[in-house]
């Protein structure tokens, strides 16, 4: 990942919005052009085009959240306070990026960052593992992308500034998971 630099951040930020309010592929090197405030040129300086822009934006937004993930359930005591961490990390991390998280969530990402959601896939699976042990890999596996659904979907009805602040999303997220998934003891097979 590239050292940061505000003109790209503020670029990648704005590609970001209107890769989520026009579509991908939609949207022109002159729409980002304008959305941006950035010359061609100026654009051209930072990426080789639409699709290098795509990876960038979703390679910085995974590494954050993955980062963050990270130190939100480091400090947790037991593996369903590491999961409601790391719930009430990604609700309030893609509360704060909505347009990052609809982009993520329609358009296919490059190997490289491909790698990078595995492991914060693997990071959700390693603990739910260790909140409910006696649930099967496969189970597991499923309840891993369950949450995601809960999680990566608010995009879709969620405002942060609405009724419902991302703490209080996150808690209703993390009280209904656990309740469904953690404390349901299926008989072994």
């Amino acid at each position: 990942m590239r050292p940061y630099d505000e003109r790209l951040d503020h670029l990648l930020a704005r590609a970001a919005r209107v890769f989520a309010d026009k579509g991908y592929h939609p949207t022109t090197m002159r729409d980002l052009s304008a959305a941006s405030g950035m010359s061609l040129a100026g654009m051209y300086y930072y990426v080789r085009g639409k699709e290098d822009l795509l990876a960038l934006i979703q390679e910085r937004c995974f590494t954050q959240v993955l980062e963050g993930a990270r130190q939100a359930v480091v400090t947790a005591s037991d593996p369903q306070e590491r999961l409601q961490a790391f719930i009430r990390h990604h609700v309030a991390f893609f509360a704060q990026h909505m347009a990052e998280m609809k982009v993520l969530s329609h358009e296919a990402s490059p190997r490289s960052v491909s790698a990078i959601k595995r492991r914060y896939v693997d990071l959700l699976e390693t603990i739910l593992k260790d909140a409910a042990p006696e649930q099967s890999a496969v189970d597991r596996s499923a309840a891993t992308y369950i949450l995601f659904g809960m999680m990566n979907w608010i995009y879709n009805w969620y405002d942060p500034a609405g009724h419902i602040d991302p703490a209080r999303l996150a808690d209703l997220m993390a009280s209904i998971f656990l309740g469904g998934f953690v404390e349901t003891h299926p008989e072994a097979k």
